[in-house]
């Protein structure tokens, strides 16, 4: 049986978060054979990634696992900055052929999604036009009476920041799933918007009002300092207020938490309505800490959580990390732009680890399947999970 602490260590090996000690540990107690052998089938039973190892090449399996470690050990000591590991699961799948799928019965439809095409629109509230954006267009200019709002390149839209009106003006930008994109506010503010999310912002912000924007979806802020002006997002039910400071708001109306998640400066999160209020007494957060606000409840919990987990999906990644099953089709939706059917009610009540850096969504359904022991097909821009 695998030790407590070693299990530890393994669980956050697999989550990316080992210190050099731990991986230090966690490579010498892996040097002695029984101890691989339990390492893989723990890894085996938990995370259901590894079926028969006994029909592959077992051994350099283990071997290549401790090879894996040494490196990320040496490239620590080396950098001793943040590093990306390479999971574990990713060393076994390595060792894992196309046939063993066959061989134990798992099929995987041989079919092509047919994935709609989504547009990025930006509504210009000013005369009401809906602006579809190309992102493959390397300059698009903006305007209005005469002045030039904002430029759009590639991806991005920035604000210009000489343009001065009396009143507020606001866009809305809306990322439909299968997309992500950037703006750069008026004031500096850059904001990375997530698949299925929109933003409601001003042209430019009015010096006698506070910096506010207007979230669904979720985002990533990196608000430029302005002590006489406080950053307000408001996110449905609650507002955050700052500063200055790197942040990220989760607000899909179908989840059941407001997730805000401080990574640099400081936050403070209120009931809807209240952060221009000097009364209210907010909910502070402290970088590496999340507020989760319950819409069932009207409740807000803050816990300590890893920022990597959170904020992957501004590089198209996806870290789960013991995630519900329903959750993980949600994500999945959203950064693939696909229809997910579940037809499996087992599934429901479990939870998995697993990281996706560049894998398509053919390559994750695939990765999934074998962990979970299901079945899919596709159906247009359906993926059909079945036991």
């Amino acid at each position: 049986m695998v030790p407590k602490k070693i299990e530890k260590y393994i669980v956050k090996y697999l989550a990316n978060q080992a210190t050099l000690n731990e991986l230090d540990e966690l490579s010498l107690w892996l040097k002695k054979p029984a101890n691989k052998s339990m390492f893989v089938t723990y890894v085996k039973t938990n995370y259901a990634i590894n079926y028969s190892m006994k029909q592959y090449n077992a051994s350099q399996t283990k071997k290549n696992l401790l090879d894996v470690i040494n490196k990320e050990k040496r490239t620590y000591r080396l950098q001793k900055t943040k590093r990306t590991f390479l999971k574990y699961a990713a060393v076994i799948l390595i060792c894992l052929t196309a046939g063993y799928a066959y061989l134990k019965g798992y099929v995987f439809s041989d079919k092509e999604l047919v994935i709609p095409e989504e547009k990025i629109t930006l509504q210009l509230d000013n005369n009401k036009q809906k602006i579809v954006i190309n992102t493959d267009e390397l300059k698009k200019t903006f305007t209005f009476n005469g002045n030039v709002l904002g430029v759009q390149t590639g991806n991005k839209i920035s604000y210009n920041k000489a343009v001065k009106n009396e009143t507020l003006i606001y866009n809305t930008l809306t990322v439909p799933y299968g997309k992500r994109f950037k703006v750069e506010l008026s004031d500096g503010t850059l904001v990375d918007l997530n698949a299925g999310s929109s933003l409601k912002y001003p042209v430019n912000f009015v010096k006698s009002e506070p910096r506010k924007v207007f979230l669904n979806g979720e985002a990533f802020f990196n608000v430029t300092k302005d002590k006489d002006h406080p950053f307000i997002v408001n996110a449905n039910e609650i507002d955050v207020k700052v500063l200055g400071t790197k942040f990220n708001v989760s607000s899909y109306p179908e989840d059941e938490n407001i997730n805000t998640v401080l990574v640099e400066g400081s936050v403070g999160v209120y009931k809807k309505g209240e952060a221009e209020d000097n009364k209210q007494t907010p909910t502070m957060l402290k970088p590496g800490y999340k507020a989760a606000w319950n819409k069932t409840s009207n409740t807000i919990n803050v816990s300590q959580t890893d920022i990597e987990s959170h904020i992957a999906w501004i590089n198209g990644r996806l870290i789960l990390y013991e995630v519900p099953f329903n959750d993980i089709l949600k994500k999945l939706e959203r950064q693939y732009n696909v229809v997910l059917v579940n037809n499996n009610k087992a599934l429901e009540g479990r939870y998995f680890t697993a990281k996706f850096d560049v894998e398509d969504i053919y390559q994750v359904m695939k990765s999934l399947s074998l962990s979970g022991k299901f079945t899919y097909k596709f159906k247009e821009d359906k993926i059909i999970i079945n036991p």
